[in-house]
């Protein structure tokens, strides 16, 4: 694993996620404020299987595919683990522009890069991903993004997005995805549940978290993914990447 990665993930100036711990009620929305922020890189260890590969293989899509004198987005980039992960594999004459809506998260960025090298070719933007302009885009990466919009919006946000894209250009995305019902959707499930308590959550921490991006968070099945890819205008997709329920895929041009 890179330095970097072990560094986000391992924080010294990140809390221990504990927010679900405590036997509130009622369970909140999920939502990536100050206390978010504040825990992820633990949050986001603990709760994602494969995470950390999936960060550092992002990084080496974008070195492959970055066009020079194009831009990288970072779509709904939180703390910025994809973010350093592009800056450190990609041309230095690809610029790279970070976005995320939630204030504590860009601030949490922009912090962090503050003696990052090479960090002046970040520009971070605190806006909506449904209302951002994006062009002379040559990697558009939503990591973990594309299930916190509105279902109803997906398609156009993508077809958007795909109007950015340079000729050549590409969108890496991951997600969670939903499960077919069965014994195998059962097993994924079964097992990402498993993963979170050998992490050290509680029986419940677990549920007050379910309970509370269950309310926020709508995965799509994969199916439903690469059908919309196409619609969106995107010639062709592969998947590679999963780790139990977690996807991803590269879409071309």
């Amino acid at each position: 694993m890179s330095e970097f990665l072990t560094e986000f993930l391992n924080e010294s100036g990140s809390a221990p996620d504990t927010l679900f711990d405590q036997p509130r009620a009622p369970v909140r929305p999920f939502e990536f404020d100050a206390a978010v922020a504040q825990v992820f890189p633990d949050m986001v260890r603990r709760s994602v299987p494969g995470y950390r590969e999936l960060v550092e293989l992002i990084g080496l899509l974008a070195r492959r595919l970055a066009q020079p004198g194009t831009c990288c987005y970072d779509l709904g980039c939180s703390l910025g683990a994809v973010t350093r992960s592009i800056l450190r594999q990609v041309d230095p004459r690809v610029r790279i522009i970070a976005v995320d809506n939630a204030p504590a998260m860009i601030a949490g960025l922009q912090a962090r890069l503050a003696d990052v090298p090479g960090a002046e070719r970040v520009e971070t933007r605190c806006a909506d991903l449904c209302d951002l302009p994006v062009a002379e885009a040559s990697v558009l990466v939503l990591n973990l993004t594309l299930q916190f919009i509105a279902p109803e919006l997906r398609l156009e946000l993508l077809r958007r997005l795909r109007a950015g894209l340079v000729p050549g250009g590409v969108l890496i995305l991951a997600e969670k995805v939903r499960v077919a019902p069965g014994a195998g959707g059962h097993l994924l499930t079964a097992l990402h549940e498993d993963f979170k308590r050998a992490q050290g959550y509680s029986e419940l921490a677990i549920s007050r978290k379910r309970a509370a991006l269950e309310q926020v968070l709508v995965p799509d099945t994969i199916e439903t993914h690469e059908q919309r890819l196409l619609a969106a205008g995107f010639a062709g997709h592969t998947r590679w990447y999963q780790s139990l329920n977690f996807v991803a895929w590269v879409a071309w041009t």
